[in-house]
């Protein structure tokens, strides 16, 4: 029976583990989008300015209206670009957070059923403990009959 028991908490504890282990990878994962999301806004950040600056260069060398409004529309598409970028970074916040959350909670169940195993794992000591000694009692106890019968 108590064999029994350790492996269901063996069984639950490799179980929770598993989650755990998958739960941390989706942060992983989550996390990663986010860094990566933040890294496309810092590269479309960095060729908006450069764009900026060309215009500006080539503004000052004279420019004629529909070559502006090319570099104007580029301007705004990479702004709408941008625009996009920053919504996916949030939308990957938002989910590394949760992801987040979630992986401490199962890290939390997992700690629980360790702590679970090794109490009872503790108890199954202890009760052996008693037998082992119960066992040397029975012993000294029948030694001690034997060599007062032998007088």
């Amino acid at each position: 029976m108590a064999a029994n028991k350790n492996k269901q908490l063996d069984t639950l504890l490799k179980f929770e583990q598993s989650k755990e282990e998958r739960a941390a990878n989706t942060l992983r994962t989550a996390e990663n989008d986010y860094q990566q999301n933040l890294i496309r806004l810092q590269s479309v950040s960095d060729y908006r300015l450069e764009y900026m600056k060309r215009l500006s260069e080539r503004s000052s060398a004279g420019l004629d209206g529909a070559t502006y409004n090319h570099y104007h529309a580029f301007i705004n598409k990479l702004d709408n670009a941008s625009e996009q970028v920053k919504i996916a970074m949030q939308q990957a916040k938002a989910l590394a957070e949760q992801s987040k959350k979630l992986w401490f909670e199962q890290r939390q169940k997992v700690q629980a059923v360790e702590m679970l195993a090794k109490k009872r794992s503790l108890a199954l000591a202890k009760i052996e403990n008693k037998k082992e000694q119960s066992m040397f009692d029975e012993i000294a106890t029948q030694q001690f009959i034997r060599r007062n019968s032998s007088y």
